[in-house]
């Protein structure tokens, strides 16, 4: 069975290294949901060596830091399930008192039509990234 989080980009790339990757997932109620995805086939953070697990968590600190800075969201939700996609990855997820879910999970069921709050935009996400957490590195393929 084919990896999807190996094979495609899984939505606009934002920054990315030799490592890993932010994206920001295309989601039309949350529009500044982003992912973080570990390059390597990985199923569980034990998977990684103990420098790499940091890196990862570097970077999802760095992107909830872009995130409340450019949002002052109510909270944002960090979430690494990989249930269905058995793949490090971490959701990274601004939420609102009154978005579609609030107090509950995205993935559960609304709570109300709700208000997808406008994210920034994605060359300000960028750049908030590289100042936080370097140029990065273009990697040549997604193993």
């Amino acid at each position: 069975m084919a990896c999807e989080l190996c094979s495609v980009a899984s939505g606009e790339v934002l920054w990315q290294d030799a490592r890993c990757r932010v994206i920001r997932v295309a989601d039309e109620h949350y529009p500044a949901f982003c992912r973080v995805v570990w390059h390597a086939h990985v199923a569980e953070m034990t998977d990684l060596e103990d420098q790499d697990r940091v890196h990862l968590m570097a970077v999802v600190w760095a992107t909830e830091r872009v995130l409340r800075d450019a949002m002052q969201p109510a909270k944002i939700n960090l979430a690494s399930f990989g249930n269905m996609v058995p793949h490090v990855h971490w959701h990274v997820i601004p939420r609102f008192a009154d978005d579609r879910h609030f107090p509950q999970s995205v993935w559960g069921t609304p709570q109300r039509d709700g208000v997808a709050h406008a994210g920034p935009s994605s060359a300000a996400l960028k750049a908030a990234l590289v100042d936080i957490l370097g140029g990065g590195a273009q990697t040549a393929s997604l193993r």
